[in-house]
């Protein structure tokens, strides 16, 4: 038996042997350095993640199964987009009364004529209810009692929003 394996361990079978155990050990030092910085990119504990990805293959296979799904840049991106997308739908609004759907400088609402809004006496700008001065013509503006009331249309009375 010790002779054939020593005709078959010539110079050249361990040359291949040599050049496979080299290769296998640089991919082993490259996916522990991948996990790492992939860990990093993705906001995880990074050096944690290198020593489990010591283990041979199985820690490599526990990072790829538990990893956050998305980099820190991917997430931080996302969360401006749905930002933007809240502040887009901010622009839009709807009547606190009967709940159609009004833009942001409506005065009235469409549906049931609830005052959203109080004009300024001076330059007829839309007003938000808080306001005590016109931003536009910085004309004082008293708080007013029937702010939330509505505008009854021909002949009906109008309609407090404690009453409805």
């Amino acid at each position: 038996m010790g002779d054939i394996l020593a005709q078959l361990w010539t110079p050249e079978v361990q040359a291949a042997f040599t050049l496979a155990v080299v290769f296998l050990v640089i991919l082993y030092v490259l996916s522990i350095v991948w996990v790492a910085r992939d860990a990093y990119l993705r906001g995880g504990h990074w050096y944690v993640w290198a020593v489990v990805a010591l283990v041979p293959l199985l820690g490599v296979i526990a990072y790829c199964l538990l990893r956050p799904p998305l980099l820190l840049i991917d997430r931080d991106e996302q969360e401006l987009e749905v930002a933007l997308k809240q502040r887009e739908l901010m622009k839009y609004g709807e009547c606190a009364h009967c709940g159609y759907p009004v833009e942001a400088d409506y005065v009235l609402c469409p549906n049931c004529h609830t005052q959203l809004k109080n004009l300024c006496p001076t330059c007829h700008h839309a007003l938000d209810p808080r306001w005590t001065v016109c931003p536009y013509c910085a004309t004082p503006v008293a708080a007013r009692s029937g702010q939330n009331r509505t505008t009854a249309p021909a002949g009906r009375k109008p309609v407090m929003p404690d009453e409805a």
